[in-house]
């Protein structure tokens, strides 16, 4: 039974989850407030997301490095095509979501044509995103951002679904974290209990096998890409939608606080391991470490510090885990 509960992909994570949330309560007074808590949600939720999909992408045995910059595009598409033509913030957000899909499936179709490791493939799109982000926006506003929606039509209704917030006993819930725990959700329930969930680890674990058993090798990693890229469109609403103006060079560096959630919740770089709740705890930690610094009263730049410490534990406390699976497995 041991075994069996250390076997568990998110494990590791839980454990290091709260060792550091017991850290932080007693280092950092300011840590233990209700309000400071649904903060770290909050934080957490921005990033875990999109992590949910690179998570299950991982699984499926690929890397998306423009998940990152994808985010800021969204945005900007949204922005600058509604404000400059006059329309209604609803048409472009649908525009954009069409654009951001279309990248997906570009960087799936191409890993899958052409063999080439999807790490080459979607390092070309982040750099054709970023650079077409600061270099069209420039042209188009004159200046590195986008400009102020917050008077169009469609934002309110917009801003509601992706970037209200509420009141619960005083304290400030952001619906992202309502939307993190539906697609944390949701991303369990199709790993766990579907067919597209088997062939996703299927395909991550060995895919000339999946093939060979049938299984849409192809169509499945293809879906995995597009999945990134719609919530990555999904936080660049949220973005959009809360500051009303984007900064065309951000983004940049986030794809790898994705990966970095993933694998410090117990996804395997191999592919063919790991789970939904894995990454979000993954996620969590990465909210608890980014303010739990700033809580504490210390230098900041120590994150990064603290995330390079916490990706070589996950990745030698992940080999251990599946070392386990695998010889119970066996046994």
């Amino acid at each position: 039974m041991s075994n069996r509960l250390l076997a568990r992909p998110e494990i590791g994570a839980l454990v290091a989850a709260i060792v550091i949330f017991i850290f932080f309560l007693v280092v950092a007074p300011a840590f233990r407030s209700a309000e400071s808590f649904f903060t770290i949600l909050y934080q957490s939720s921005t990033i875990g997301i999109v992590a949910v999909a690179v998570g299950m992408l991982m699984i499926g045995g690929e890397f998306d490095l423009s998940a990152g910059v994808i985010v800021t595009t969204a945005g900007l598409v949204n922005s600058m095509i509604c404000y400059h033509l006059g329309l209604n913030l609803w048409v472009g957000a649908i525009f954009s979501l069409v654009f951001c899909l279309g990248i997906g499936f570009v960087n799936g179709y191409l890993v899958m044509r052409t063999g080439i490791p999807s790490f080459l493939i979607t390092l070309g799109t982040f750099f054709i995103l970023q650079g077409a982000n600061l270099g069209v926006t420039k042209i188009v506003t004159g200046t590195v951002s986008s400009e102020d929606i917050s008077q169009m039509d469609g934002y309110k209704s917009l801003g509601a679904i992706f970037a209200s917030s509420f009141k619960v006993g005083g304290v400030t819930v952001w619906v992202t974290v309502l939307w993190w725990l539906f697609f944390i959700a949701l991303s369990a329930w199709i790993l766990q209990r579907t067919k597209v969930g088997n062939w996703i680890f299927a395909v991550g674990d060995a895919a000339p096998s999946a093939r060979a058993v049938g299984v849409p090798v192809t169509r499945v990693k293809v879906g995995l890409f597009m999945t990134v890229s719609f919530l990555g469109w999904f936080v660049g609403m949220h973005n959009l939608y809360r500051f009303n103006t984007l900064q065309a060079g951000g983004g940049v560096g986030n794809e790898f606080l994705y990966i970095i959630a993933a694998v410090v919740g117990g996804t395997l770089l191999t592919g063919g391991y790991g789970n939904a709740i894995g990454v979000a705890i993954g996620a969590f930690i990465f909210g608890m470490i980014s303010l739990g610094i700033v809580y504490a009263g210390w230098d900041p730049n120590w994150f990064r510090a603290f995330l390079g410490v916490m990706l070589l534990l996950a990745v030698m406390v992940n080999l251990y885990v599946k070392r386990l699976s695998t010889a119970r497995k066996v046994g």
